[in-house]
């Protein structure tokens, strides 16, 4: 298992599992999973209110706009950030050369953040909810989130100041970058905008925020993840180093004005929506070079690519990407919007990117590290492959019915269509939803069982897992030729 980095800088040989604190990757990753088989679940059992409204029962607790947010909320900083903050405690110190200091900070950051998550979760249900999408965890939850936010920047930051390599790898600009955005937009959504802004001027503010932790949290920090882990588990150096920057830079200058174009048609100001949609189809750059990249990477790989199953979660979720970024651009002009907005095609995009993309890129990334924490191989690579398939047909039959739905009903109601007819005709795409959901939490289900089988194998029983090449992430001005 053992990986040696060769450095360009003041030493050459470093044995890369030794820099690794293999306890707190455990933990992270132990309650990603956690979270993983949970809240995705919630959103399945969502989706059948809509076509049996009163399964769940009356009580107010379990409608549709209570445990909305418990879904979304659960997600994105309970399946995918945990994930996420787990695998970087394990790429970082690869890519730096130097162990993550204040190491003994990091498992109790791990319980501190899922238990706030759990008791912000927990409270939802109940009423306690500020009202801002992505923002409605209480103050009790957000504090120590935003402090454990801000601890593991510190901790990343420190190592990378620390680093015995010279330049910076890709993943790590965009490491830098999601920490730093994501600690001062969480100083936004969770301490300003709840109890300072108000009227038109906190939807404005709201829309930003929301965007801020897709694009300057989740996006970033899924980039992080690929540019890491696709060129390991393929075996190829990153394609273009500097196709890699174009990315870097065009999202971080055209990503901070998109939110506002969820309010076209708004009191809020016109030249701020056109801002807002110029901007939009500007984010083609970042989404077309990045996947330039990824695709160029895996050239000449694809032969192995049926039994490399952390390279298949890292390239189906960069279809889900290219797919859920088009709609996302087309939906922010104005001319689409107005067929679009308020129907199921805002959520078939959110599905395909947030999930489709970003969940399935940290659960490639699990896959790789998994077997590594253990010292085996993955338990089952059929069964492993089986969740993968009920994960893709799931998330792609999600995207086009949802899609499909969504056209059909915005056109409906610019035909003037009474609203409860075209509920009559969402039903049979509500059903197809539900299914495809039970498809996908399936898969999951499946593919958390085959680590806890890989970390309750004994160790007599292991096999030895196959090493990764060190020099596939760590060259910061390589590309292949």
């Amino acid at each position: 298992m053992t990986e040696t980095l060769q450095l360009r800088g003041r030493f050459t040989g470093v044995d890369l599992d030794q820099l690794v604190d293999w306890r707190v990757v455990r933990t992270w990753l132990y309650l990603g999973m956690f979270w993983l088989m949970v809240t995705p679940s919630i959103g399945v059992a969502l989706s059948g209110l809509f076509n049996y409204p009163d399964y769940l029962g009356t009580t107010l607790g379990l409608t549709f706009g209570r445990l909305r947010p418990v879904h979304v909320n659960g997600v994105i900083f309970g399946a995918f950030s945990t994930l996420f903050i787990g695998e970087c405690y394990y790429l970082v110190p690869r890519l730096c050369g130097v162990r993550v200091p204040w190491s003994q900070w990091a498992v109790p950051l791990a319980w501190v953040w899922s238990i706030a998550l759990l008791a912000g979760l927990i409270s939802l249900p109940f009423g306690t909810n500020h009202g801002l999408e992505a923002g409605e965890l209480p103050l009790f939850a957000e504090i120590p989130m935003f402090i454990v936010v801000a601890a593991a920047t510190a901790q990343f930051l420190m190592t990378v100041a620390q680093r015995l390599e010279p330049q910076l790898y890709v993943a790590l600009w965009y490491l830098i970058a999601a920490f730093i955005w994501t600690t001062m937009n969480l100083v936004l959504g969770s301490f300003i905008l709840p109890y300072t802004i108000s009227g038109i001027n906190s939807a404005a503010f709201h829309g930003l925020y929301i965007h801020y932790i897709v694009g300057l949290w989740i996006t970033p920090a899924g980039y992080v993840l690929i540019y890491y882990f696709l060129p390991v588990s393929v075996r190829n150096p990153l394609y273009a180093h500097k196709l890699s920057l174009v990315g870097f830079w065009s999202l971080a200058l055209f990503y901070p004005f998109v939110g506002i174009h969820h309010y076209l048609y708004s009191p809020i100001a016109d030249w701020a929506e056109t801002l807002a949609i110029v901007t939009s189809m500007l984010l083609i750059i970042p989404v077309w070079t990045v996947l330039v990249n990824f695709f160029g990477t895996v050239h000449g790989r694809w032969d192995g690519f049926g039994k490399n199953l952390p390279a298949k979660f890292l390239i189906m979720g960069s279809l889900m990407y290219l797919a859920g970024c088009f709609q996302g651009s087309v939906e922010a002009l104005r001319s689409i919007q107005q067929p679009t907005h308020f129907s199921d095609f805002v959520i078939s995009h959110s599905h395909l990117t947030v999930f489709g993309t970003f969940v399935v890129w940290a659960m490639g990334g699990l896959v790789y590290v998994w077997p590594r924490v253990c010292g085996r191989e993955l338990w089952s690579f059929a069964l492993g492959n089986w969740a993968f398939w009920l994960i893709t047909v799931g998330i792609s039959t999600m995207g086009l019915v949802l899609t499909a739905a969504g056209l059909q009903q915005g056109f409906e109601w610019m035909n003037g269509t009474e609203w409860v007819d075209t509920v009559v005709r969402m039903r049979p795409y509500w059903l197809v939803r539900t299914l495809s959901g039970i498809s996908m939490d399936t898969g999951m289900s499946l593919l958390v069982i085959n680590l806890m089988m890989t970390a309750l194998t004994r160790p007599t029983e292991a096999r030895e897992v196959a090493p990764a090449p060190g020099v596939a992430p760590v060259p910061a001005g390589g590309s292949a030729q």
